[in-house]
């Protein structure tokens, strides 16, 4: 039988340590205190994501040069075969538009998968010290905007040679690229959970990122391709990374874009972001173990 008086006693030491302020080793703190003791992280979140951002290059001849070389290899390559393979449905102005579809989504791409195992590659850090573990993906995040930044840079150098020279609406490039790194968290946040109760989903998640990339209208003009099939064409204006690209576009190139993009994509950003950080914090306790 239980001894009633343990359990008054058990009881009386959890209301002694509610009193005091003291909490469970590795419990989770609310929403929002979790949130402002990840703000106080911040340090660390930017020196992880130097880190590994000079890591990851370190090994490397050119270094950080494939910052650049990567995003412009990927357009070269990708761009020829896709603008040969569509013949007469290839758009105006194809260069540009795969330059820039590329460029953005090369930020997505790494966030997305180097997010995704941002957790289980940390697992004996995530195990032997508290911290809250979200810092993990937000510092991948960090490092690929990082990363990103030299390419975007370029893009400004390489518009003018394609014909597209600075103007007023150029200044829309800056909201894009905000609502991309708000879009990209949220996918990242999710994506790590996900990948901690499924690890076999960090194998999935390039082939689902080459799939995203081949059918979010970075390679190819949607009206053109689907033009017997609008049911189809409708469907790509609530497609968040088509929006992104096609808002980029817009914006460096002049392309005309439905003004509602400006909505849905601001929408598709900020819901995804919330709700990735709902959904991550909801395992804190879990990632632990």
């Amino acid at each position: 039988m239980s001894d009633p008086g343990a359990s008054e006693h058990g009881a009386s030491i959890a209301e002694q340590a509610a009193e005091l302020g003291l909490h469970r080793v590795g419990a989770r703190e609310n929403f929002f205190r979790y949130l402002v003791i990840t703000w106080q992280r911040r340090d660390f979140i930017w020196h992880m994501a130097q880190f590994r951002m000079s890591a990851s290059f370190s090994s490397n001849r050119l270094g950080m040069a494939w910052l650049v070389l990567q995003p412009i290899f990927d357009a070269l390559v990708y761009g020829l075969i896709f603008g040969l393979l569509q013949g007469n449905n290839r758009p105006p102005d194809y260069p540009a538009r795969v330059v820039v579809g590329v460029f953005l989504f090369s930020f997505f791409r790494g966030s997305l998968t180097k997010g995704a195992k941002s957790v289980i590659s940390k697992r004996s850090l995530v195990q032997s010290l508290a911290f809250p573990r979200i810092t993990l993906p937000f510092a991948v995040v960090l490092q690929e905007l990082l990363s990103a930044l030299p390419a975007w840079g370029l893009l400004f150098v390489i518009m003018p040679i394609m014909g597209h020279f600075p103007n007023l609406r150029w200044l829309e490039i800056f909201p894009v690229f905000l609502l991309s790194v708000l879009f990209n968290t949220g996918v990242a946040l999710i994506a790590a959970r996900a990948t901690v109760h499924l690890e076999d989903m960090s194998e999935l998640l390039p082939l689902i990122s080459r799939i995203l990339f081949f059918t979010s209208g970075v390679l190819f003009d949607v009206s053109a391709i689907f033009d017997k099939w609008p049911q189809v064409v409708i469907a790509f204006d609530f497609h968040p990374i088509y929006q992104m690209v096609q808002l980029a576009r817009h914006a460096l190139m002049g392309i005309a874009v439905d003004p509602a993009y400006w909505i849905y994509f601001s929408a598709f950003s900020v819901l995804v972001f919330v709700a990735g950080l709902w959904f991550f914090w909801s395992a804190e306790e879990r990632y632990g173990r």
